[in-house]
């Protein structure tokens, strides 16, 4: 999620689940180290609420260094992905390439565990390339919980580091959520969660009754109304908000004060394209994102605008819905 789910994203979910843990983009242990902090990995509890700095490398020390700025920032668990196929990773040796050594990811692992005393997690693929996913995801589980790791996310298909894109890598590969399940079979005193795929609440519910956790990633970000969802089907609590012309309205505090602190409104805005979809209005409302809210000059009226542009009649048939997306 590298690029899309920082602070601002961040903040939009919260109003949307009160329950959610949220992850940041992944960011890699050289840059907190000796980066801008404040820029690469600053938040705001107030309006982020619980979340987990995910963190990219191979060394255990600048790892451990990176941890401890995450803890001492605030954050709630630190994860080490070990599951982006890009070519930034490949060229540094981290991401899903670490699912080839198990034993670098169990001395990473150690190390933060050893620095930092909120969760370390880690998030992996079930393989990459030609590796058989019984003995690769059997190995990085096995070397991770020596080293005492607080879970296991797991995107239940393999990453492909040479032949298919990160977008492909993010499709092509067939999912396998039974292997998920095995492994916490195998594993029964390891939190495990799985991700890769998963859309509707009613998905939710049959992972669960298997794994610990269910982690959504684009689909949350593509299609924000799944997340009203959250608080209601798995906490038994009422959601934040009604709807999303709610959410807006109760996301516009933190939009102004961001505004008031300098910060340009597509910076905030452009993680709101996925709203409203199938109601009429929904294209003139990203057309306003795109053509006012993305100005230097542009005020909260540019985003108020634009959603006023949207019914809030829910079109009943199917051809109209594609005609209002």
């Amino acid at each position: 999620m590298m690029d899309w789910t920082d602070r601002h994203c961040r903040a939009f979910h919260r109003v949307l689940s009160r329950h959610a843990l949220l992850y940041t983009e992944m960011v890699t242990a050289n840059a907190v180290v000796h980066g801008d902090r404040d820029r690469l990995i600053g938040w705001n509890r107030a309006a982020e609420g619980k979340v987990a700095l995910q963190l990219g490398g191979n060394d255990p020390g600048k790892l451990a260094a990176a941890a401890r700025i995450g803890a001492d920032f605030g954050y709630d668990e630190i994860n080490l992905n070990c599951g982006c196929p890009s070519d930034r990773v490949q060229g540094g040796a981290f991401g899903a390439c670490l699912m080839q050594t198990p034993a670098v990811v169990g001395e990473c692992v150690a190390a933060m565990k050893a620095t930092v005393a909120i969760p370390v997690t880690v998030k992996c693929r079930l393989g990459v390339d030609e590796q058989d996913t019984e003995a690769a995801l059997d190995a990085i589980t096995g070397a991770v919980r020596q080293a005492g790791v607080d879970a296991l996310i797991v995107h239940a298909r393999k990453a492909w580091l040479q032949g298919l894109s990160p977008r492909q890598n993010r499709d092509v590969p067939p999912l396998d959520y039974e292997r998920v399940y095995r492994l916490k079979a195998a594993n029964p005193g390891l939190p495990v969660a799985i991700n890769g795929g998963i859309r509707a609440p009613t998905d939710w519910h049959g992972h669960l009754a298997q794994l610990d956790g269910v982690m959504v990633g684009r689909e949350a970000y593509q299609n924000p109304d799944v997340l009203l969802q959250v608080d209601p089907a798995l906490f038994g609590q009422p959601s934040p908000v009604k709807d999303m012309f709610a959410a807006i309205e109760a996301y516009e505090p933190y939009v102004a004060a961001e505004l008031a602190g300098g910060t340009r409104l597509h910076a905030i805005t452009r993680h709101l394209t996925g709203l409203f979809a199938g109601r009429p209005g929904a294209r003139t409302f990203r057309q306003g994102l795109a053509n006012h809210c993305i100005r230097p000059d542009a005020t909260l009226d540019a985003l108020r605008q634009a959603v006023a542009q949207v019914s809030r009649e829910v079109p009943e048939d199917a051809a109209a819905r594609s005609e209002a997306a």
